[in-house]
């Protein structure tokens, strides 16, 4: 059983969204977590049932649970907050597949580098005025020029968790 999802415009639920991020540290002994505070996005569902969006991420607003530590990510040994204050996310394409399957296919932008990045993530549900997506990916930094390093404890891929509902935009 397939889901269709309205046609239209659908702009982002800040208050029922949450991009999360993960990254093993110290050699893969301890996670680090955070979530990011402000997230903005918008997205239109064509008549084809294909869509396209943009969310986008305020740097600032990721919070570890550790200051001294959330400082240390705004640098410029990392995301570069004052350089580059927004993180954002292009889906060109995606498409509801195998039933609540969604193949995203986007640019991913940080610290100014733009990447493809093409993930499955899932319609969680969908009526006349909502829709919830969630996605779960994994984003190497290194291929955005995020190489800090200190003593190798900083390797390895970081993981992306999504949960986004858009609501329907006003005409």
């Amino acid at each position: 059983m397939s889901v269709a999802v309205e046609t239209g415009l659908w702009q982002l639920d800040t208050t029922a969204s949450t991009v999360a991020v993960r990254h093993k540290t110290f050699w893969g002994l301890v996670t680090v977590k955070g979530a990011f505070g402000t997230v903005s996005g918008r997205g239109e569902v064509r008549p084809d049932g294909t869509a396209t969006g943009t969310l986008t991420l305020d740097v600032a607003s990721l919070d570890t649970k550790n200051a001294k530590r959330d400082t240390h990510l705004r640098s410029a040994d990392f995301f570069d907050a004052d350089s580059h204050p927004e993180i954002t996310f292009v889906a060109r394409e995606a498409q509801l597949r195998d039933g609540d399957k969604v193949h995203v296919n986007g640019q991913l932008t940080v610290l100014g580098v733009s990447r493809p990045l093409t993930f499955v993530g899932r319609l969680l549900g969908a009526d006349a005025e909502q829709v919830t997506l969630d996605a779960e990916f994994t984003v190497d930094r290194d291929e955005f020029g995020m190489t800090w390093n200190q003593l190798r404890m900083m390797g390895g891929l970081t993981t992306v968790a999504t949960t986004l509902r858009f609501t329907r935009a006003a005409a």
